[in-house]
């Protein structure tokens, strides 16, 4: 029942459900995921739009290839694909992460294996989602931290990487959005 709510509220936002559609036209196993997934779910606790304030929508694949060429080919097709839609979209090659991401943060991002894993990296297990389309067309979703956190406003630091300027600078932006959202500290337990 849990997953369930948590899907109507993401597929009440029009973009996340046309974004779904048309993923079929990108690298196999694309994902959209984060903030667009569970945005409309605290959009809903607060009345507002699902849609609303949602800054981004993040889509996430793998493939071997790691040249920049090969991932810019792939952010120009989502951008024909999606020029219709009043939104940013933004593509990553997971696979090209590790490459950029010390110089960026100040610390190692290992390998993925699939694409949805980079979820189990972000600063917020809150926003650790994913969700793509299967064979049948139906939604499948990749929430390895669940979904009640979401459903609850609860805001929850991962420290799988050590990022907490990351999880400040992205919780200080939803909490002047959703301020009814409880944001827990990065301290480790």
């Amino acid at each position: 029942m849990t997953q369930d709510a948590f899907l109507n509220h993401c597929l009440a936002n029009p973009y996340n459900r046309e974004i779904l559609n048309r993923l079929g036209d990108l690298p196999p196993a694309t994902w959209l995921t984060s903030g667009c997934l569970v945005q409309p779910v605290w959009n809903a606790s607060a009345g507002r739009a699902p849609q609303a304030d949602i800054d981004d929508y993040d889509l996430i694949y793998r493939d071997p290839d790691t040249s920049w060429e090969a991932e810019d080919a792939v952010i120009r097709r989502a951008a024909a694909l999606f020029a219709d839609l009043p939104v940013r979209i933004e593509i990553r090659n997971q696979a090209r992460v590790p490459i950029w991401y010390r110089e960026k943060f100040g610390i190692a991002y290992p390998p993925v294996r699939q694409a949805q894993h980079a979820v189990l990296r972000f600063p917020s297990k809150t926003t650790a989602v994913a969700m793509t389309t299967g064979r049948d067309g139906k939604p499948l979703i990749y929430a390895p931290f669940g979904v009640e956190q979401a459903l609850l406003g609860r805001i929850v630091p991962n420290h799988r990487l050590d990022i907490p300027s990351v999880y400040a600078e992205k919780t200080r932006r939803w909490k002047s959005i959703w301020p009814h959202l409880t944001v827990l500290p990065w301290r480790r337990a």
